[in-house]
């Protein structure tokens, strides 16, 4: 929670490189194996690609800025060139005060 009481996820945003659907296939298993890891220490809450992926990238949601920056780190997707650039930005979660 932050100071007005939100809970405060990590946004991260992947920004596909050119041709991302031909560069998948060969990183794929590495990076499937990272979310697999994240996700079973509960750090990785959802993640998926946009309906156009190579227009609009993806993003994944994760528990902690720090979790967000590891996963990148380590991201086959980011080591080989799948992704083109990330950002990661901070987002408050309200829905339960509706």
């Amino acid at each position: 929670m932050d100071k007005h009481g939100w809970m405060s996820v990590h946004v991260l945003f992947y920004e596909s490189a050119d041709d991302v659907m031909s560069r998948v296939p060969a990183h794929y298993p590495g990076h499937r194996r990272r979310l697999s890891e994240f996700k079973a220490r509960g750090e990785l809450r959802l993640v998926g690609v946009f309906a156009d992926a190579q227009r609009d990238g993806s993003m994944a949601i994760f528990s902690t800025r720090a979790a967000a920056e590891e996963f990148v780190a380590g991201d086959p997707f980011v080591l080989e060139g799948v992704v083109r650039s990330w950002t990661i930005k901070e987002w408050h979660e309200v829905a339960d005060e509706l």
